[in-house]
């Protein structure tokens, strides 16, 4: 069981005190916190792509090379990489730039991507939405099975047997698709046998296990080993020393920041009944003290089959050094907990769901 944090690197005005920090000092922030995920034992820290004022980390492969040598052993995802609007030839060579750099610890979350100003940005039609990715990941496919790549398709210019530089560590170098719950990117993940990561910030969990069993149906159908495939979850949360005072600490930005995206997508609004719904067992909020955190984590990989578990925090802005607290709650106490847990379940015959 894999345990880490995402971020989305934003920059909010905090809800207390009104300061808006800048792009700069926030993304010297997450550097930091990522060098704290390596050094209290988590194992897997996202950084997510966005194009918009209220999030700095338009390229998440620089922010996490900035980490990479300060770090030993964490691996360093995209959370997500919005692959329909980029290159796939660029995308490469940044995560294999990436690969050498950590020493073989880069992985890319590929995704369509939830928020879409990357699209008229780089001059894409929003019409192409499935059509751009579904092409753009076939190429990060091949790019990745061999040095030198011939391809052809409609969206890019094509490649004749060119050879793409460098080359990772890994191989192949690790590529998971990112799905917010669409039961067709669930199938395709599973037919081409790659990493399954699932965005649960809403609902219940359990709603998630069917998804994760068609997902193997899909593999299996396919002719992959299933027993070697991995499913992830994202899921906003905050780990404080007391449960009272993290549920506190942490309502204001998450009430923030789901209203802000609500307006933006017509959901209704987010008040404390809603919050504090989703903190229950089967709400996908995971926010209190580690003990709380620690068994609505095993209960997410007991019933739904989750191997990895990436905590989003902060949602919106919140102080610096709650979050790295968080962070070492996290590593130093809700891991051991979460994984000593999953071992004596499955030393007595638990299956995942």
């Amino acid at each position: 069981m894999e345990i880490g944090i995402s971020t989305f690197v934003e920059t909010t005005p905090d809800v207390v005190t009104g300061e808006l920090i800048s792009h700069a000092q926030r993304l010297r922030e997450v550097v930091e916190e990522i060098v704290l995920a390596d050094k209290v034992g988590l194992d897997v820290f996202g950084v997510g792509e966005h194009h918009r004022k209220d999030y700095a980390a338009s390229s998440p492969t620089l922010v996490l090379a900035a980490a990479a040598p300060q770090t030993t052993r964490i691996r360093l995802t995209s959370a997500v990489t919005v692959l329909s609007s980029d290159d796939p030839v660029r995308v490469f060579q940044d995560f294999a730039t990436l690969d050498g750099l950590s020493n073989g610890r880069a992985e890319i979350m590929a995704g369509r991507g939830s928020f879409i100003e990357s699209f008229p940005l780089f001059g894409y039609d929003l019409n192409d939405y499935e059509e751009l990715f579904e092409e753009k990941l076939d190429l990060l496919l091949k790019l990745r099975e061999s040095e030198k790549v011939t391809w052809q398709g409609k969206h890019r210019p094509a490649i004749n047997n060119l050879g793409v530089y460098p080359r990772p560590v890994q191989n192949p170098l690790p590529v998971w698709i990112g799905s917010g719950g669409n039961t067709e990117s669930v199938i395709r993940a599973g037919v081409l046998g790659l990493p399954l990561v699932l965005a649960i910030i809403g609902g219940r969990p359990t709603q998630f296990a069917p998804l994760v069993k068609i997902y193997k149906q899909a593999a299996a159908q396919a002719g992959h080993d299933v027993s070697k495939l991995t499913v992830a979850s994202h899921s906003h949360g905050f780990v404080g020393d007391r449960n009272d005072v993290a549920v506190e600490k942490f309502f204001p930005s998450t009430q923030a920041a789901m209203n802000v995206i609500g307006r933006e997508r017509g959901w209704g609004h987010y008040g404390r009944a809603s919050y504090d719904a989703a903190r229950s067992l089967e709400g996908a909020l995971y926010v209190g003290d580690p003990e709380t955190v620690a068994n609505k984590i095993i209960y997410l990989r007991k019933n739904v089959g989750i191997t990895r578990f990436m905590l989003h925090c902060p949602l919106g802005t919140m102080p610096h050094e709650d979050v790295m607290r968080s962070i070492e709650l996290l590593g130093t106490e809700v891991a051991p907990r979460v994984r000593e847990e999953i071992a004596r379940w499955e030393d007595e015959g638990g299956e995942q769901a």
